[in-house]
Order: structure tokens, then sequence, then C-alpha cells
């Protein structure tokens, strides 16, 4: 018995996977574990052991109840691939140079779509309910939000302050992102301050939001559990790469709410 998808429309009617996905999802749920992941690593769409996507979320989500992290890791990562070959690429036809919009759309559409899987990893989540219906048109929506983001930004930039020989932030990066930690904590409760916080989030080039966004639902920046969903693992950066644009973006998000008059 395949679970029921749990989310329902504005007139109440349950959300239901085609009947074709519903009928292969019968026909996976008997498979041998490895034989599913093995089958799940296919990519023609004309192979006749290809899984189409909305199945391969399904069963991505339903590691959450047999507790499996080494199932989760590597259906995982199939997802992930699928997920960014649907994505602009980040480089120009040259492959010297990135294109920064492109670039920012991809990781915005990454990160979020990883987000809900940790939300969904830890307590099921019904905003990933319509990516087993129809997932290419769930991912195009998740695309068209980052796109009008991005568009917006694209003169905007805000570089990385950091010590040039060490890459590490620079001190006033540093003092700056700690009292925003100290700050936040003690005005993040007033919806005032919220409003204001949640539009200064909003301003920060697309990557630095991002992490923000993704530590405040609690996903760690790295962990050694590898059947774990992490910011570094999610936005392809290493730790410190993660770690430095975060104290960036909290000094901007400190500057940025103490001009406002919160000091």
């Amino acid at each position: 018995m395949i679970e029921p998808l749990r989310k329902t429309s504005l007139s109440g009617k349950p959300y239901e996977r085609t009947q074709g996905i519903e009928a292969k999802l019968v026909e996976l749920s008997t498979l041998p574990m490895a034989d599913l992941v093995r089958r799940s690593r296919v990519t023609r769409a004309q192979d006749p052991d290809y899984i189409p996507t909305e199945c391969v979320i399904h069963f991505v989500r339903a590691c959450r109840s047999h507790n499996s992290d080494r199932t989760f890791n590597e259906l995982y990562s199939v997802l992930a691939e699928r997920v960014l070959r649907r994505l602009p690429a980040p480089e120009r036809r040259d492959g010297t140079t990135t294109a920064l919009t492109p670039e920012a759309i991809r990781d915005d559409v990454f990160g979020r779509f990883t987000e809900m899987l940790a939300s969904d990893r830890n307590s099921y989540s019904e905003k990933l309910d319509f990516f087993e219906i129809r997932f290419d048109q769930a991912l195009a929506r998740l695309r068209q939000t980052a796109q009008e983001k991005a568009w917006r930004l694209q003169n905007r930039s805000t570089a990385l302050d950091h010590d040039e020989e060490t890459g590490e932030p620079s001190p006033d990066v540093e003092r700056a992102a700690a009292a925003f930690s100290q700050f936040e904590q003690s005005q993040i409760d007033d919806p005032g301050f919220r409003s204001r916080f949640d539009a200064a989030i909003d301003a920060l080039p697309p990557m630095q939001g991002r992490i923000v966004e993704m530590i405040r639902k609690g996903i760690p920046i790295d962990s050694n559990d590898e059947g774990q969903i992490t910011i570094a693992r999610a936005l392809g950066k290493s730790e410190k790469t993660i770690r430095s644009h975060r104290d960036v973006a909290y000094a901007a998000l400190r500057t940025t709410l103490a001009d406002g008059g919160d000091r």
C-alpha cells in the first residue's frame, strides 16, 4: 500500500498522483532496495529500467519511515543530480567565467528544494507532495521564483570582505557577525523586527540569503553523518566557504537592521 499524499487543494480535495505514477510505485515497491537504487541511476527515459523522478522522490521521502541513512544517501544523490540537470549551468559557453544570474538561480532553486527535503526528513512536509504528481512543473515554479529574484538582484553585488592570505572574513566582519547573533536572539520574537528581518534577508545576495534561511530552519552547516542533509552538501560548497558567507551575511544584516534604528 503506497502512502497517499496529505496536501489538499483550496477546495479541500486531496492531492493524488497520476494513475501511471501510482501503478509504477506499486510495482517498484516490490523490488529489493539495491535494485531500486540501481534502477534509479538509469538516466535515459526510454530505458525499460528507468524510474520517473516522481517515483524517486517518493522513495527518498519513504526513507523517513524505515530510517535507512544509507538508502537515503544513495537515492538523494540520484535525485540531486536530476534536479541539477534541470537547472541552468553556472558557466558561460567559453567555460572559463561564471554567469552570475544563472548561478544565483541554480543555487536558489537547489537550496530551496533541499530545505524542503530536510524538513520532510524530520517530519512529513506537504510542500513536497506536488513533486510526486508533476515533478518538472513543481521544479519550474521554484525556478520561476528564483529567476524573478535573481533578475532583481542582477546589478547588485556584495563582495566578501576577507583576508587575502587566509581567506577568512576580516575582523570587522567577524565582530559584526557576532553582534548580529546576539542582536537576533534578543529581538527576533518581535513581529515588527521579524518583518524587517525577513526583508533584509531577501535583499541579500542569493547565496548568502539561502545560507541564512537554511540556518533558520535548523539545517547544519556540515556533519559527519552521510545521511544528513547539510548546507555545505546542498550548495556544493566547503564548510569554510559556507561559514565565510554566513558571517558576511550576518554582518550585512546587522548593518541593515541597525540603520533602521535597532541598535
